[in-house]
């Protein structure tokens, strides 16, 4: 197994993804933190100047979505055939979509066009795509398969973020997301994360 160091900020942010992936396969690694002090030290030494960057036997790479899913091949979370992937993969691309769209209201500076924003991914943004991945769960609660992928995983991350924002049970109609929920947070490696991982709001 390679020696695997992530460096982010002290938040759960885009690098939460690859800790959960981490704990569900067990794997140990290096967790550094960073100040925005030893950030800027630590910037020009990056391959393209931005967090979480990930070192592999003391190779670097960047990009959350790629360190997410070389954490899922090699923990043999990415799918098990070609077809399995590739419907993780998108999963993986609309849920990077909706952080998207969900960024537009956290950026807006202006107070009432955030509210506008924020309103708009409330009722209408969010909704709709929570129709969308419905249909798309299988009825065992997966993404893809018949076993936990790195889209059940993100799914799991990307709506723990939309529920400290907008709290609410947005899920109360989706069963079959509900089951996605109930699979992620019931792997031992990622219920034990859970309970042991730094507080952090976001």
């Amino acid at each position: 197994m390679p020696t695997y160091k992530l460096t982010y900020f002290k938040s759960r942010g885009r690098a939460e993804i690859t800790r959960l992936l981490f704990a569900a396969g067990g794997v140990e690694y290096e967790d550094v933190r960073v100040e925005e002090e030893q950030w800027q030290q630590l910037k020009p030494k990056t391959p393209m100047g931005h967090l979480p960057i990930l070192e592999v036997d003391g190779t670097m790479i960047c990009q959350s979505k790629a360190i997410a899913r070389l954490i899922a091949k090699d923990i043999g979370m990415a799918g098990k055939t070609p077809l399995e992937q590739a419907q993780a993969d998108m999963i993986c691309d609309s849920l990077e979509e909706l952080g998207e769209k969900m960024l537009l209201f956290l950026r807006e500076k202006d107070e009432n066009k955030k509210e506008e924003l924020k309103k708009e991914f409330e009722e209408k943004t969010l909704p709709a795509a929570l129709d969308q991945f419905e249909k798309l769960a299988s009825a065992e609660g997966y993404f893809a398969g018949n076993s936990l992928t790195w889209a059940d995983v993100t799914f799991f991350a990307i709506y723990g973020f939309i529920d400290i924002l907008i709290p609410g049970d947005h899920l109360k109609r989706y069963v079959n997301l509900s089951k996605v929920m109930g699979n992620v947070s019931s792997n031992p490696g990622i219920a034990k994360w859970l309970k042991e991982r730094p507080e952090s709001a976001f």
